[in-house]
């Protein structure tokens, strides 16, 4: 993906200079690592178990890395570019205006208006302040812990939480999360892996726009994208965890089907593509 040197986004709100120190008693070192993962594998914000609970109690400043400032850098320009896409977009076929997301980068731990935002949490979309919020040492973890390296599998990543915004811009997923609410624990994660699945499948037609209008997409980065949908799928999660895969368990959707519906995105670069609530199959 050709980003270094291009334009940024304003809408980059950046905590990464402030630290979180939690209370003494937490889990540290190589076990700190292995509940980070359960976390990332099985969905759950894990803080307490790292901290030894309750809220980040002291802020003191940090300096950001090299690699810090360029993972940033990275972001923001990823951030502009579906900014870009997804006002014509909107504009072109849905006859509406799009209002862009603010992206939260942060380091350990933050507040959100959903609660806790923490590296054990992973990258989400809040819709309580309509922010994403975006831990950059996600990254490594994609890249060494599951397998997902590249910067076009990181920058599928924000588009995917980006399209969680779209969502909400459009209303979807305020009634689906009303639905949610009333519904059984399977029932609410089949909404769940439905709600997912079309933001993937609306990654893709950013993917496809993305590379149509600024010529950025190289060689390969549709198959890194494709890659880190495969690696993040309930399954194949559950499966790296020690468990079995258990469907009615499935919060995102399988490997196959994040793949399969990204294509969707990619290949038809329309957001009629992505209906995934009509039909009963996925």
């Amino acid at each position: 993906m050709k980003w270094q040197g291009r334009r940024g986004s304003r809408n980059i709100e950046d905590r990464r200079g402030q630290r979180s120190i939690g209370r003494v008693g937490g889990v540290t070192g190589v076990g700190a690592i292995a509940v980070l993962l359960l976390g990332y594998f099985l969905g759950v914000d894990v803080t307490p178990l790292l901290s030894g609970g309750g809220a980040p109690t002291v802020q003191t400043s940090g300096e950001l890395s090299a690699q810090d400032r360029a993972m940033g850098d990275f972001v923001s320009v990823t951030l502009a570019d579906t900014e870009e896409v997804w006002t014509d977009i909107f504009a072109e076929q849905l006859g509406r205006e799009y209002d862009p997301v603010t992206l939260v980068l942060f380091s350990q731990v933050t507040q959100s208006a959903c609660g806790n935002a923490s590296g054990a949490t992973g990258p989400f979309y809040c819709p309580g302040d309509k922010k994403v919020y975006l831990d950059t040492d996600f990254f490594t973890t994609l890249t060494r812990q599951l397998g997902a390296g590249g910067d076009f599998a990181a920058a599928y990543v924000v588009a995917h939480e980006v399209a969680h915004h779209v969502q909400d811009e459009l209303g979807i997923l305020g009634k689906v999360n009303a639905l949610r609410a009333r519904a059984s624990t399977a029932d609410s994660n089949a909404l769940s892996v439905r709600v997912e699945l079309q933001a993937d499948c609306f990654s893709g037609v950013w993917a496809r726009h993305a590379a149509e209008n600024f010529g950025t997409i190289e060689r390969g980065d549709i198959a890194e994208a494709m890659n880190a949908a495969a690696k993040i799928g309930d399954d194949t999660l559950q499966r790296n965890a020690g468990r079995r895969p258990m469907p009615d368990s499935f919060t995102h959707g399988s490997s196959e089907q994040r793949q399969r519906w990204f294509a969707a995105g990619f290949e038809s670069g329309e957001v009629a593509a992505c209906d995934t609530f009509s039909g009963n199959s996925l």
